[in-house]
């Protein structure tokens, strides 16, 4: 559901960013307030295995589309929203940035539509309310279900409202919410049933990792390292490997533009800012599509027949390479925020 900068006019984009960094600014603030030596690494861990879980697009069985996790509602369950929020705009920011993977006009959105309602809306409104105390399973397995679906129907219906409101109307409103809404349902409820089942493993192996990994007091010490490797080992596998099985069905979104116009993009300005922001994506992706510039056009993907698996080393390397990127920014960002408030703790001793 990543949008392209095609959807967008310039001032309905202009504004998400504008909401989207003050929602960062006060994510920030908000997790200077706890953050320390244990969550960032978690933070870093986390949003490299989201990284590689998004390059994996699963087919909707009768549809002709797919689809793929996006990982709002399972960050902000193992993260809180703060965190979880900065994590998954890092993982979207080098998504555009490097792979050009959605628009950099319409990275703004795409963090508020992706990020925004599973972090602070449907965590805070529906699945704690649902979950409780977090003591029975079947509870969080429901409360993950229902809050994944509600992060993304929430989602696509923003992207249809942004495209009406940028005035595209090549998708008129009626039609593209009847088209957006029950393909992202359908995807929703296989990211709600992965996200139960993430949360339920956490739980069931080690269920006092998962509590200090939501605040909770546990009655002895317990160690996150674990956690760390576990998460570590299947970003590994997934961006490196898992990555190959992909779907070759368009996305939810693509899908449902291609019914309306019969193609799965639509076509850009050629000048002002769009043309400008789309010409600089074209100098920062050195990997667009998660491939090699040179080798854009292969026959596995060419050829009228897909070849499962697509083993393509370009598809590895962009895994790895973007989930270490996402890593690494996110630590940048994490002790960002841990030196700010080491150094205002500072100030106030002194004073």
């Amino acid at each position: 559901m990543h949008m392209a900068d095609a959807l967008l006019s310039p001032t309905v984009g202009t504004v998400l960013w504008a909401g989207t960094v003050a929602v960062g600014g006060v994510a920030s603030q908000k997790l200077k307030e706890r953050i320390d030596d244990r969550l960032i690494p978690l933070m870093g861990v986390l949003g490299a295995f989201i990284f590689a879980a998004q390059m994996i697009n699963f087919t909707i069985p009768g549809t002709g589309s797919s689809g793929h996790l996006v990982g709002g509602m399972l960050l902000a369950i193992l993260l809180g929203p703060h965190a979880a929020f900065l994590a998954l705009a890092s993982v979207l920011t080098v998504q555009a940035l490097f792979f050009a993977d959605g628009g950099l006009l319409a990275l703004g959105c795409n963090i508020w539509n992706l990020g925004f309602y599973p972090c602070y809306l449907v965590y805070l409104l529906l699945y704690k309310p649902l979950a409780g105390e977090e003591r029975h399973s079947g509870r969080v397995t429901i409360a993950c279900i229902l809050s994944a679906v509600a992060a993304l129907q929430l989602g696509a219906f923003s992207v249809v409202l942004e495209t009406l409101l940028s005035g595209r109307s090549e998708l008129p409103f009626g039609a593209f919410a009847l088209l957006m809404q029950p393909i992202h349902l359908a995807i929703g409820i296989v990211e709600g049933v992965v996200t139960a089942g993430i949360i339920g493993f956490i739980r069931a192996a080690r269920p006092e990792t998962f509590a200090a990994i939501t605040g909770r007091p546990v009655p002895s010490p317990v160690s996150r390292g674990q956690i760390l490797i576990l998460f570590a080992i299947l970003t590994v596998f997934t961006g490196g490997s898992l990555s190959w099985f992909a779907s070759t069905h368009p996305d939810g979104l693509e899908w449902a533009i291609e019914k309306m116009t019969g193609r799965e993009e639509l076509p850009e300005p050629g000048n002002g800012i769009t043309a400008a922001l789309k010409d600089l994506q074209g100098k920062t992706a050195f990997l667009p599509d998660y491939g090699f510039k040179a080798a854009k056009s292969s026959p596995q993907h060419d050829s009228g027949t897909p070849v499962h698996p697509r083993i393509d080393p370009a598809t590895s390397v962009a895994g790895m390479t973007g989930a270490a990127i996402v890593l690494c920014l996110i630590g940048i960002i994490g002790l960002t925020i841990r030196s700010v408030r080491m150094r205002k703790k500072d100030e106030k001793t002194i004073s």
